[in-house]
């Protein structure tokens, strides 16, 4: 299906998971975009972490290899969730220009020269030092009661596949400063689309840079349980943004 939206073909989407995470969290919306028209890459970075430092340089030309490798030229639109928001700069660099606009998803907002340890709140970081072992964090899902990964995600086979992807991460990924970039912010600027109550903070300091702003009342997962609206949606912030 083409998308007649745009002059020219509509530029390629690049759907750039969190660490913390894997790729499933991507691939529903991912296949409702590609029937809307975008050319669309799921980068996976897993297993990028368990190299080493330096992490966000790691993880950002993981992610840049992939989409040069499945859309060698032409513009990129990079699309964030939850803690690949701060590897979007990164990725922006290692693209070389191409990236011209992103579209941040209940993500974390750049913080070059901090380390996410130093933006967290410190009940947060309270929280997570209990869980450390033998200097690793646990997967994702182990840092809430079962029950709340239940509620994001009430079909078993859905959540034993989400959970099947969750790798354990070094805590000294979380102590490590991101870097500047030279390509960020992108030219055609950037988005941000609110799915749950914790990510209204960096909804608020989205709209206070100027980027435009959506609110969707969902949960941090509703790409992988509701799809079609949150394709929706991304189309229609993508268009907006990808303009200028």
């Amino acid at each position: 299906m083409r998308n007649h939206r745009y002059m020219t073909a509509p530029p390629a989407l690049a759907l750039v998971h969190s660490p913390l995470v894997g790729p499933l969290t991507w691939t529903p919306t991912a296949a409702r975009l590609r029937r809307l028209g975008y050319p669309v890459v799921v980068p996976s970075l897993a297993g990028v972490v368990a190299g080493g430092p330096p992490y966000h340089a790691r993880l950002a030309k993981a992610a840049a290899r992939a989409v040069d490798s499945a859309h060698p030229a032409g513009q990129v639109v990079l699309v964030a969730h939850s803690a690949a928001g701060a590897l979007l700069p990164g990725v922006a660099d290692a693209l070389a220009g191409r990236a011209t606009a992103a579209v941040f998803v209940d993500a974390m907002l750049p913080y070059a020269g901090a380390s996410w340890w130093d933006i967290a709140p410190v009940e947060q970081r309270a929280e997570l030092s209990r869980l450390v072992r033998e200097g690793r964090l646990p997967p994702w899902n182990e840092w809430f009661p079962a029950s709340a990964v239940a509620a994001l995600l009430p079909q078993a086979d859905l959540r034993g596949r989400f959970v099947a992807e969750l790798p354990e991460i070094p805590l000294d990924y979380f102590e490590e400063a991101a870097p500047s970039a030279a390509a960020w912010p992108p030219a055609s600027g950037c988005g941000y689309l609110r799915l749950s109550e914790p990510y209204e903070a960096a909804a608020r300091r989205a709209e206070q840079l100027g980027w435009l702003v959506d609110r969707w009342d969902a949960d941090h997962l509703a790409m992988l349980t509701e799809p079609e609206k949150a394709a929706t949606l991304i189309a229609r912030m993508v268009e907006a943004v990808a303009a200028g």
